[in-house]
């Protein structure tokens, strides 16, 4: 929806740049998880992951006014990148050791991104208001998450199991504030008199 929206308005006003990059380096990171777990389902869902995100951060980057911040978050994710991508193949030999500290990387990123959309909390209960989350991206995460949760277990794989959890318990929270706080119900601001 944010793409639909910025090549319908050819602007970016009122859409965050953080989630597509964060998204992008935890698609990056399971794509070399699953490379090195040799995993064809992490590769193939991640390879398609990372390339939407891209998009997403080119578009933005198209119809920016302020390019240079962009960029430099952009070239700042690049160079993240290529340091992990140096410490997990140059540094550690060992493939066991490489796979445990890559999951555990993965597993502890995809938990922040999961639990960012609480850092508004405060703000949707003080205002009685659910304006600031998204309908459908919390049906996509439920899903996405209890997928992932439920393919973790089949694969007996706490990396890919542990961090989608908070997922699904995030997004059954967003389910009751949307159930709380309609998005329709929201109380009108009346104008303070001098």
């Amino acid at each position: 929806s944010d793409l639909r929206q910025m090549l319908a308005t050819k602007s970016v006003e009122n859409i965050q740049f953080l989630p597509f990059l964060t998204t992008d380096v935890n698609n990056l990171s399971w794509l070399g998880y699953g490379c090195l777990k040799q995993d064809w389902t992490l590769i193939t869902v991640n390879t398609i992951g990372a390339a939407l995100q891209t998009l997403y951060i080119l578009a933005y980057l198209y119809y920016s006014p302020a390019k240079r911040p962009v960029l430099l978050r952009s070239l700042l994710l690049l160079a993240v990148l290529a340091t992990g991508y140096g410490y997990f193949t140059l540094l550690i030999a060992d493939t066991r050791t490489r796979l445990a500290r890559l999951g555990l990387f993965c597993s502890v990123f995809t938990i922040s991104m999961y639990l960012s959309p609480l850092a508004d909390l405060a703000k949707i209960v003080r205002t009685k208001s659910t304006r600031c989350l998204s309908f459908p991206l919390t049906i996509a995460t439920f899903l996405a998450s209890t997928s992932w949760t439920l393919y973790g277990l089949q694969l007996r794989d706490p990396y890919i199991t542990v961090p989608n959890v908070p997922g699904i318990v995030t997004s059954v929270m967003r389910f009751w504030l949307f159930w709380r706080y309609p998005p329709g119900q929201d109380k009108p601001y009346r104008p303070l008199h001098a």
